[in-house]
């Protein structure tokens, strides 16, 4: 599994590639200079139960610390990762 990012005008998403297939996507949008949104997170109905929307929050919480951001999670899905996972709290406002 890679990730990988996409980075558009005021934001972009992250890329979970299984071989050729997009396995899911994290869609994030930048409020400032150092803050990211969290604003959607799909995985691929084929790839779901298998842990890749936490492999993609993982992949852009690491972005957020090489990069000095804060992170908000407005998807719900992200929302429940920050409040179950104590050592990814550093990067929330």
């Amino acid at each position: 599994m890679k990730v990988h990012v996409q980075k558009q005008n005021n934001g972009g998403r992250f890329i979970a590639m299984e071989d050729e297939e997009e396995a899911g996507i994290m869609i994030y949008s930048m409020a400032d200079d150092f803050l990211m949104l969290i604003d959607h997170t799909e995985v691929n109905p084929d790839y779901r139960g298998q842990g890749i929307g936490k492999v993609l929050l993982m992949n852009l919480v690491d972005y957020a610390r090489d990069h000095n951001y804060n992170v908000i999670p407005q998807c719900p899905f992200a929302k429940s990762l920050f409040q179950e996972e104590e050592k990814i709290k550093d990067v929330l406002r």
